[in-house]
């Protein structure tokens, strides 16, 4: 998990401009003809450090609370399968693609509820910018936007959108690990990579191939839960109805596609998935390498 954590933030520290232009685009209000077009509208209003890295400490937060728990739990359960057939004498690696998926998913879900709090954080940082001056929450950093929230709206709002998030988490986390595994392995057997799959730079192209396919099967799945957790978590009390837009994770659907059609639940696709596969790849391939450096084991 402490690995995980270190790989996630290495991979956050490169990727969270795209976040940053994920997030704007995916939120109401959102006036741009594309990635490129938004980034550049962000970099001219804010700056890179205030703009494009804005909420990077929630990031950072973010793989201690969750980046740590997805792949430590994955890590732990595809372990103890591999073990259970050890011991059946059976090959170890005879782990149904559907057991693989449920790991994914279980880490996942249960990371995401755990790190719903610095979710929350980095949508409303890094969507900060976009904002009127005078609409802005001018969050100093990540522990003074989580104490504000518990303090001015109740602890509880600290898992505003956590529904969506974990249903996220879930499928991301089922596609992104489970495939990832799967691929590699199926990969492997094809004798292209060499009989263990460490044919160049240590393996270093079998893990590029698995988790770049990974990602981009991750993210059709997972982008229209990615839109509406966007929404629901940055969302205002409305002066003056007094009430907030969306009232639940279906309400929120709804009315997006009724307002802006179905492909809107796709928004903010390509740099979502620009984003998710860099980060994908430098996590896990780190993530793999210190593990295999410091206990000889493969997490994969």
């Amino acid at each position: 998990m402490v690995i995980a954590a270190f790989a996630g933030m290495g991979a956050a520290t490169i990727c969270h401009p795209l976040d940053v232009v994920r997030v704007q685009m995916q939120t109401e209000g959102a006036d741009f003809k594309g990635p490129i077009d938004c980034g550049s509208q962000v970099v001219a209003r804010e700056g890179i450090r205030k703009g494009l890295y804005a909420g990077i400490s929630a990031a950072y937060l973010r793989q201690w609370l969750y980046g740590s728990c997805r792949i430590g739990i994955y890590a732990f359960l595809l372990e103890q399968a591999q073990q259970k057939n050890i011991d059946a004498g059976l090959p170890k690696n005879q782990i149904a693609f559907g057991a693989k998926l449920l790991m994914g998913m279980t880490s996942g879900g249960i990371g995401s509820f755990i790190g719903t709090p610095s979710e929350l954080a980095l949508v409303r940082m890094s969507n900060d910018s976009k904002q009127a001056v005078g609409d802005r929450r001018n969050y100093q950093g990540v522990v003074d936007c989580i104490s504000r929230i518990a303090s001015e709206e109740g602890v509880t709002k600290l898992w505003t959108g956590a529904k969506v998030t974990v249903m996220r988490a879930m499928v991301l986390s089922a596609c992104v690990l489970g495939c990832s595994s799967e691929i590699k392995l199926k990969l492997t057997k094809t004798g292209l990579f060499g009989t263990e799959g460490n044919l160049l730079l240590g393996g270093l192209p079998l893990l590029f191939i698995a988790t770049l396919c990974s990602s981009f099967i991750a993210n059709i799945f997972s982008n229209p839960f990615d839109v509406v957790k966007s929404r629901l978590q940055n969302q205002k009390i409305d002066p003056k109805t007094g009430e907030l837009g969306y009232t639940s994770t279906l309400d929120c659907f709804m009315k997006i596609i009724a307002k802006d059609g179905v492909p809107k639940l796709w928004a903010g696709f390509l740099p979502a998935f620009f984003k998710l596969a860099p980060y994908t790849i430098i996590s896990l391939i780190l993530t793999e390498k210190i593990t295999m450096a410091v206990t000889g084991k493969s997490f994969l």
